[in-house]
């Protein structure tokens, strides 16, 4: 049988991790690429020595790492020619993650996001165009457009009424212009669009997942980013908790990564070229910010101390729920598999970050 090769940037982040672990489980040889940039750009703790020491030793020989920067072109274009046609699957998973950190630096953030997109683009399109290339965008392509529906303020949140058509959530239809993104947003938007673009002009098999929270218990989370997860860790160490913006009326759906990981599998046994996806929890997974502090606290018994900012993050979300019909319609097999309460109790249990 032939040796299926599969390339995963970003392979010690929460997503990239959770892919390496699936594909390894079934017998896939990996290669990863991720210098742990992220932590440093946070100043948090990384756990990324804890992650590559559990693949190298549970899955002997069958994981190779690099501890390379995305941003060098000459790198991956190497790289990827290196293992060439052996390479069956891309799934590009490293970037520059936060909202905010992005206007302090756009021009690394853009180097990062769009740029090192487009040279994994080239790459394989040279070397292994066969392949099937699955990039995780983000909800922020859309900016802040979200922010003039006719949302209603009640006690614990702010939502649609059940008459709007889009109360089950943000299909891809909707518009991505007129509208504020963070330079985040703009490098992500770009590299979605090249994405997208190198599957309907070069007949790439390219298909983009435009992803909210994903969370889980490997995530390093991080005041910028990955909130939930820096919730359960700011609460277990008695610290207090930052609220900003919309007095944490602002709702989120929220998603495992195991079932953004299962959407991946589906795509690399069908894959389309030049698709693009909205994927997240749905409404069955969306809570405000104070409805997820109580449900935190209520789980696991023990209480968060609470820090407010009035402050209102430029381009932010005040409300987002993700319609995944279309991925769901087009990918039967495919379903949430894990709740909310899974989603913090994992977190709360299993947290293995820094």
């Amino acid at each position: 049988m032939k040796k299926i090769f599969v390339l995963i940037t970003g392979s010690l982040g929460l997503i990239g991790f959770e892919t390496v672990k699936f594909f390894l489980g079934r017998n896939y040889p990996v290669v990863g690429i991720d210098n742990g940039l992220r932590a440093k750009i946070f100043g948090i703790k990384t756990n990324y020595q804890t992650k590559l020491k559990y693949l190298k030793t549970s899955f002997k020989g069958k994981y190779t790492h690099f501890n390379n920067d995305i941003r060098d072109g000459k790198f991956l274009d190497d790289l990827v020619k290196n293992y060439g046609k052996d390479i069956n699957l891309i799934i590009h998973a490293a970037a520059q993650t936060s909202h905010d950190w992005s206007a302090k630096d756009p021009k690394t953030d853009f180097y990062i996001n769009a740029l090192a997109t487009y040279n994994l683009l080239e790459a394989a399109r040279k070397y292994c165009p066969n392949s099937v290339f699955i990039f995780t965008s983000t909800n922020k392509v859309y900016g802040d457009r979200v922010n003039y529906l006719p949302l209603k303020e009640f006690n614990t949140r702010f939502d649609l009424e059940k008459n709007n058509q889009f109360y089950n959530g943000i299909p891809e239809s909707f518009s991505i212009d007129q509208s504020i993104h963070s330079p985040f947003g703009v490098s992500k938007t770009s590299a979605d669009l090249m994405v997208q673009e190198y599957g309907r002009y070069f007949g790439l098999k390219t298909t983009v997942f435009r992803l909210g929270v994903v969370s889980g218990s490997s995530q390093e989370g991080a005041l910028e980013q990955g909130f939930l997860s820096f919730m359960i860790k700011k609460m277990k160490n008695n610290e207090p908790f930052t609220i900003i913006g919309y007095k944490g009326k602002q709702v989120r759906d929220i998603i495992h990564s195991i079932d953004v990981v299962s959407a991946f599998w589906e795509v690399f046994k069908k894959p389309k070229k030049g698709e693009v996806y909205n994927l997240g929890g749905g409404r069955g997974n969306a809570f405000s910010v104070i409805e997820l502090i109580n449900k935190v606290e209520k789980l696991t018994g023990r209480k968060l101390k609470l820090k407010y900012e009035k402050r209102e993050r430029k381009g932010d979300h005040k409300w987002w729920i993700t319609d995944f019909s279309k991925f769901k319609r087009e990918y039967p097999q495919w379903g949430i598999t894990k709740s909310v309460d899974d989603i913090i109790l994992d977190i709360y249990k299993n947290d293995i970050s820094g």
